[in-house]
């Protein structure tokens, strides 16, 4: 069983971010037919993994479907997991072969996640950076909370390079408690800083989830023809002759990538690609399977 997701062309015409949000949240409930328990007045919250001795009749066949796992159903009777979403405002990801550029898909994954976090009733914060933290809101679930975060991430950055290491230690030296990190950047910087500080963040016993944004172009090197082409981070102008960089290009983007992987990997930290074409909605998805593989449900308080 499949449910259509939202196209991402034609959600990035809705000019509301909360919209935007509240758009995708709604659908993706709708697909995983949203219900509880029956004979439980505790509303659904989220999932863990099915275990020998558990009712089948509880198993989520939707999800399964799309999983091939078998996935329980867990409700609102659960302690609140603590949530931060550090997201990536670099001028890397101003880059867009679409209508919309890296960074408008970023802030969108962000507000979906946020929006999706505070109906569960959980504690959700940003963090926003580029070559330094930008901007730090705490975690948290109260009125006005989420709308907060909105304005943060409406919010133009001027910055060039990217830099995942002043984000990263302001989470680990002000996020005391246990809980969910999940960085949504394009990565386009150097694996060591990032795999260090990620066993950091590890270390400290949190679960860490990497989204990482990119555009088709980026991938298939859409170029054509030679041309001057500017790096967004330095300002600095290239010739191209894509006949003699492409190959170069591709297999220098291919080991960075496989480096991201095999750190993420190394460290227990769940990843995926999120090309700015496919549907928000894979956020969605990625959280739920993140929280299910770490078997700790959500996190410590």
């Amino acid at each position: 069983m499949t449910t259509a997701k939202i196209d991402p062309a034609a959600l990035m015409r809705i000019r509301n971010l909360q919209l935007r949000a509240k758009r995708v949240v709604e659908g993706f409930y709708n697909g995983l037919h949203r219900s509880p328990y029956h004979g439980f007045s505790v509303e659904f919250s989220q999932y863990r993994p099915y275990t020998e001795g558990d009712d089948p009749k509880g198993i989520d066949w939707k999800l399964y479907a799309r999983t091939d796992r078998y996935h329980i159903k867990q409700f609102e009777d659960e302690t609140s997991r603590r949530c931060y979403l550090a997201v990536d405002q670099s001028r890397s990801m101003a880059y867009g072969s679409l209508a919309y550029d890296k960074a408008e898909y970023a802030r969108t994954v962000a507000a979906t996640l946020a929006y999706f976090l505070t109906q569960q009733r959980d504690s959700v914060g940003l963090i926003t950076f580029a070559d330094d933290v930008t901007d730090f809101i705490p975690s948290r679930h109260r009125p006005g909370h989420f709308r907060r975060i909105l304005v943060s991430l409406e919010k133009s950055s001027q910055a060039t390079s990217t830099s995942v290491v002043k984000p990263l230690e302001k989470i680990a030296s002000t996020v005391r408690r246990r809980g969910l990190i999940i960085l949504i950047s394009d990565f386009l910087a150097p694996v060591d800083a990032l795999r260090r500080h990620l066993s950091h963040l590890r270390g400290r016993g949190h679960e860490v989830m990497v989204l990482r944004i990119l555009d088709p172009a980026e991938i298939s090197f859409s170029i054509q023809e030679s041309t001057v082409v500017q790096d967004l981070e330095s300002g600095r102008e290239i010739f191209v002759d894509p006949g003699s960089v492409k190959d170069s290009y591709q297999q220098k983007f291919k080991e960075h990538a496989e480096q991201i992987v095999a750190a993420c990997n190394a460290l227990g930290v769940r990843q995926s690609i999120m090309m700015t074409n496919t549907p928000i909605e894979n956020a969605l998805f990625e959280l739920i399977s993140t929280s299910v593989h770490s078997g700790t449900g959500r996190g410590a308080r």
